[in-house]
């Protein structure tokens, strides 16, 4: 786990189980979350997703309508949402890149969520945080991605 001896200490009663699957969409996410809410009992879900359908240029409603039924299933399981969001490089259209940034914010505030409204903030115009790919952050950029991820976090988490 990222936090420190004294934040595990604290939250003690948590544990990390990352089910995800490196290229996912939020069509592969949604499909396997059931059985992994059922089998896990989370109390509190962190979904990161939908940047692989936007380069896959696939529409922004279907996006939308899998985060939507990802955020509704784990909360009527009863886990409290974590939502991780991205945003896509101005290559692919003002209007796509500009909504696709707004849906996680809508998303949030619809579900009462929290929310990390950008997860690269902080190493996003830098490239040598980034694996030769140019899309995956390196090793350098963990410390930074997961202070993003705890500004989310913290505040869901109960001692």
């Amino acid at each position: 786990m990222l936090l420190g001896q004294k934040l595990q200490a604290k939250y003690k009663n948590y544990q990390v189980k990352n089910t995800s699957i490196s290229g996912d969409t939020t069509s592969g996410g949604l499909s396997r979350l059931a059985p992994i809410l059922k089998r896990d009992k989370p109390a509190i879900v962190i979904i990161e997703l939908g940047s692989n359908d936007a380069l896959r240029g696939l529409p922004l409603k279907m996006t939308e309508s899998n985060l939507s039924s990802m955020i509704e299933l784990s909360q009527k399981a009863g886990a409290r949402v974590l939502l991780l969001g991205m945003q896509m490089p101005p290559n692919y259209g003002r209007q796509y890149t500009s909504q696709f940034k707004e849906l996680f914010a809508a998303l949030a505030a619809r579900y009462r969520t929290g929310l990390v409204p950008f997860l690269l903030e902080g190493i996003a115009t830098d490239p040598s945080r980034f694996q030769a790919d140019h899309l995956h952050p390196n090793e350098g950029a963990q410390a930074q991605l997961a202070n993003n991820v705890w500004a989310g976090l913290q505040p869901l988490l109960k001692p």
